[in-house]
């Protein structure tokens, strides 16, 4: 048959289908292959931009982190259904991407010196109230950012700030509005109500009603599943009696931790920058200019105040405060180490504009003496060594672990001591046995129904275990006579309620219907000028009761609420009282200011959906 195809192929028809194959590729099959080339490590595009597959992995962590720290460590991670977080993460991501493009439309910008101004004075960057370079690298590396990286994040956090503050901040509310909601919000009703509790005595449940719930919810009546676990523990503080340091080793990290100490200077400048109205000559003028009026006696400060463009240093006379080398422009340092104390330099050009620069200050390194530091950086030696034999040793403990029948070897090898727990449920118990790693690993079908042993779990960055499953109890039916009673309350309890609603319900009728006889003649109680937070009646009921229409001078109007507690309560509308006094100013610009941040969340919401809407979105 193959011969018979590689005779044919020849033919005219078979170099036709062949040409048609050739033209439908040339149009769709190559841009097909190069779309999921280039979009291979990408999660999605926006209007052209792309959203990486690694920042929809940075973005899911930070949520499965958050997470976490709202619910507990011991959140149990597994209950989080990766596609609905994927789909939440890039959600947020292509929302950003969606408000960072806003911004650049719109122009919005937030200038470097600015930058510099927040990073100097950010608190997270300080050490005893003044900058410190090393704090900064330490901070934002522990963020996962460079500093051109972080700079490049916040300047965007900057600018989408601005948009977000100028549309939410450009709602507002006229004092008419606020006045009617005033009024809406401070009304009172005046209302009566009829309680019902269920009466479990009048309530009869039979023996073959008992019985027939336990057959139909057999599921209900079991035992829970437990476990007793034999487990090995391996804890990282028990390494640091195994190690010692070399003086070598002491001197050299001793020599490295003074390396980083130098001397901070503090600067003042008055930024003259260039724009769209100003050239780059006319703002060298302008520094020349103020360069001349220092030295014609006037104070720095005050020229600063009055003519730099960078304002938040311009409110403290220019003042940079303390800095460490690397963290202004390279042009900017160079002139500002070559200064004398007070001395004010030459114009100098950089990225911003043009600066005038003066030296108020120089603070020498404080390097502190080998002895001082000589337990510091024992720990820290021993830290390290300790940090390494306790990988390999939690890698051994893997390795050997899953190899073995058993923990009798692990332990044996790793001199570690075999412990036992108390017998404990899925939902835990006490100490090691809340952890959620530990639960999901002595449930798992490898260690309950494999009798394997688990793989390492990190309890915390200090511990390590390795458990298997001593005894398995699994879940059995409980005899129909231990549950008996319960099951009675329960049924009498539940019958009981339903009888009670529609007892209410069938009062309720005959009350909208105006049967005036039916009306119970006394136990109603009555609130007058009740609010819409009204102490010592239930969030249920004034619910219900802000939501009934206006009752007409002729009768009252009915509604019924059944309560958590079982009762049935039925709610008689007698008034409704509307507050004529009118919003004192105070009171009035309150109103105005809540209802205003409200609508411009509505209008920054509605921005939102629309920009979604324009937009041009790829999910790959």
């Amino acid at each position: 048959m193959l011969q018979n195809i590689r005779d044919n192929s020849t033919g005219w028809i078979s170099k036709s289908i062949i040409g048609l194959i050739v033209v439908l590729f040339a149009f769709t099959g190559f841009d097909a292959i190069l779309g999921s080339t280039s979009n291979a490590n990408n999660a999605a595009k926006v209007n052209g931009e792309d959203i990486t597959l690694n920042e929809l992995a940075e973005a899911k962590n930070l949520q499965r982190q958050q997470l976490m720290q709202q619910f507990g460590k011991d959140f149990d991670t597994s209950l989080i259904d990766d596609n609905l977080l994927s789909e939440s993460a890039l959600k947020g991501l292509i929302s950003r991407k969606l408000l960072v493009q806003a911004a650049d439309e719109a122009d919005f910008a937030f200038s470097s010196a600015a930058m510099d101004q927040f990073i100097l004075l950010a608190p997270e960057f300080q050490i005893d109230g003044q900058f410190n370079a090393d704090r900064f690298d330490q901070v934002i590396r522990q963020m996962g950012y460079t500093r051109l990286q972080f700079r490049r994040m916040m300047e965007q956090e900057m600018r989408t700030g601005q948009l977000r503050a100028g549309i939410a901040g450009s709602a507002f509310v006229t004092e008419q509005e606020a006045q009617a909601y005033a009024r809406l919000e401070r009304q009172t009703r005046d209302f009566s109500m009829y309680s019902m509790a269920p009466d479990l005595e009048a309530t009869t449940v039979s023996d073959d009603d008992i019985q027939a719930y336990y057959n139909d919810n057999s599921a209900l009546f079991m035992t829970p599943e437990q476990v007793q676990v034999e487990y090995i523990e391996l804890n990282k503080s028990e390494f640091f009696d195994q190690v010692a340091v070399d003086d070598t080793d002491l001197q050299e990290l001793y020599q490295a931790e003074i390396a980083n100490l130098s001397e901070q200077r503090r600067a003042a400048h008055i930024l003259l920058e260039v724009d769209g109205d100003v050239t780059d000559e006319q703002a060298r003028e302008q520094a020349e200019q103020a360069i001349a009026r220092i030295n014609a006696g006037e104070d720095f400060a005050a020229v600063a105040a009055e003519l730099s463009a960078d304002l938040g240093s311009a409110e403290q006379g220019g003042d940079l405060g303390f800095a460490a080398p690397d963290v202004y422009e390279p042009e900017f340092e160079e002139v500002l180490y070559s200064l004398n104390q007070d001395q004010v330099s030459d114009p100098v050009r950089t990225a911003y504009g043009w600066h005038v620069i003066k030296l108020l200050g120089v603070r020498e390194a404080d390097i502190p003496s080998f002895a001082s530091l000589e337990e510091k950086l024992t720990q820290t030696l021993k830290a390290q060594q300790v940090e390494q034999r306790f990988v390999e040793a939690v890698k051994d403990l893997e390795g050997v672990a899953y190899e073995s029948a058993d923990l009798q070897q692990p332990a044996s090898e790793l001199n570690l001591e075999i412990k036992v727990s108390e017998v404990f449920g899925r939902e835990g118990a006490e100490g090691v046995f809340a952890n959620r790693q530990v639960l999901d690993a002595a449930f798992s079908t490898e260690v309950l129904e494999e009798g394997a042993n688990s793989m390492a779990i990190e309890l915390d960055p200090e511990t390590t275990i390795v458990l298997r499953v001593k005894e398995h109890h699994r879940p059995e039916p409980i005899a129909f006579a231990e549950v008996s009673a319960q099951i009675k309350e329960q049924l009498i309890a539940q019958r009981a309620i339903e009888q009670t609603a529609r007892q209410g319900e069938a009062l309720l009728a005959s009350l909208k219907e105006g049967s005036a006889a039916d009306e119970p003649s006394q136990n109603w109680q009555v609130i007058e000028a009740a609010t819409r937070d009204q102490e010592g009646v239930d969030p249920k009921v004034l619910q219900a009761l802000f939501k009934m229409p206006k009752p007409s001078a002729e009768s009252a109007e009915f509604a019924g609420v059944s309560l958590g507690n079982g009762d049935y309560a039925v709610l008689k509308l007698k008034g409704v009282n509307d507050n004529p006094a009118p919003l004192n100013s105070e009171e009035l610009d309150e109103y105005q200011q809540i209802l205003a941040s409200r609508a411009g969340q509505t209008d920054f919401n509605a921005l939102m959906q629309q920009l979604e809407i324009d937009a041009k979105i790829e999910r790959f």
